[in-house]
């Protein structure tokens, strides 16, 4: 018998009781009363709608009564299951069957029942479990391939530039000199900052898959974040003669986030944007205070643009598109920023347009006055 924390509940365990035990001289009978706060899985396990409710668990077939007449209820039910259970036993006898002994203990059927959906759950999260290790062995193997093969060309190039800086060193002319070692350094840093990108991308997705985000809100500007930002990425913009629009205004409201995991997606987004726009193209990064309640960030560029297909898929984990595969990256940097943005209960999207541009951009919560 299932019954809540009602006190009529009580009462009518009590009712029920009592019958029972007028039944008892003709009748064999246990009853288990099962208190729902305790063991609510039960009530789904046995699709119960109403309390009280009295489940005859044995002999099958199983049957509910529920509502606040169960004593009338039993009346009714008590003498047809007698009926069916004498029935079944003659017809057992007339065609010679050997009789299915009852369960001397009928309560022990609803604790087989309990202990088996327990170990259907475990088994299920185990599945899981086990589907979600698998998927990160193998992209853990590929990831060491991949970091493997794309490592071996920065890492050439730059073993390059240090022995022709040695040659260097000897040349006659010293202007001519002076403008190659130069030239040498810029090809070094640039091979140096790839293989840290790389790197950088496989600590962040590690971190990310074995201990989640831990997110420090506070107020920040983000207006002087992304000037502070943009002001380290001069020499990437002038590298690849890019144009840089800003659209920033000052009196942007201050937002609630953690500026070390939002500076991260700014930096990651403009990464990109560098990456895929051409000679000569233009980056846009510019702020909205959309809403009362949102400010909206946007990194627009000129590169190739998004097919329509895929621009959801760009945003889930090790999905690189089919342009990328002579990048370097493994497709991690916008997995991690929407993770981020999410944390903050924000969105975050890309608009584009193919072989005219791409924009992402992304929301964040007003601080609360």
């Amino acid at each position: 018998m299932f019954v809540d924390e009602r006190p009529s509940s009580y009462e009518h365990i009590q009712k029920i009781q009592h019958y029972f035990k007028q039944l008892k001289a003709d009748f064999s009978y246990q009853l288990q009363v099962i208190e729902i706060p305790k063991q609510p899985h039960l009530v789904e396990h046995f699709r119960l709608v109403a309390t009280p409710a009295l489940v005859k668990v044995s002999p099958e077939p199983r049957q509910t009564l529920a509502g606040s007449n169960i004593v009338n209820q039993l009346k009714k039910w008590w003498p047809r299951w007698q009926l069916a259970l004498e029935e079944s036993r003659s017809d057992a006898n007339n065609n010679g069957q050997i009789q299915k002994p009852i369960s001397p203990n009928p309560i022990n059927s609803l604790s087989h029942s309990v202990e088996l959906m327990r170990l259907s759950d475990k088994i299920f999260r185990l599945n899981q479990e086990k589907e979600e290790l698998i998927r990160q062995l193998k992209f853990k193997n590929q990831v060491l391939a991949m970091l493997a093969h794309d490592l071996r060309s920065p890492l050439t190039a730059a073993s390059i530039t240090v022995e022709t800086l040695e040659l260097a060193q000897n040349h006659q002319n010293l202007q001519r000199s002076a403008e190659l070692k130069e030239e040498l350094y810029q090809q070094a840093r640039k091979q140096f900052r790839i293989m840290n990108r790389l790197i950088t991308d496989i600590l962040q997705a590690s971190q990310t898959t074995k201990t989640g985000l831990a997110v420090h809100c506070h107020d920040i500007l983000l207006q002087v974040l992304c000037e502070e930002i943009l002001e380290q990425y001069t020499n990437l913009f002038e590298e690849k003669s890019l144009v840089l629009v800003r659209d920033i205004p000052q009196d942007i409201p201050l937002v609630y986030a953690d500026e070390k995991l939002i500076r991260q997606v700014i930096v990651n987004l403009l990464d990109n944007a560098i990456k895929y726009t051409p000679l000569g193209g233009k980056v846009t990064v510019s702020i909205l205070h959309r809403t009362t309640q949102k400010v909206q960030v946007s990194v627009c560029d000129t590169g190739p643009g998004i097919p329509e297909g895929k621009r959801e898929k760009i945003f889930e984990g090790y999905f690189r598109l089919k342009r990328d595969q002579e990048k370097e990256g493994y497709g991690l940097g916008l997995s991690l920023c929407r993770k981020i943005i999410r944390a903050h209960y924000g969105q975050i999207w890309v608009d584009s347009v193919f072989n005219q541009g791409s924009c992402f951009q992304f929301t964040l919560p007003v601080c609360r006055q």
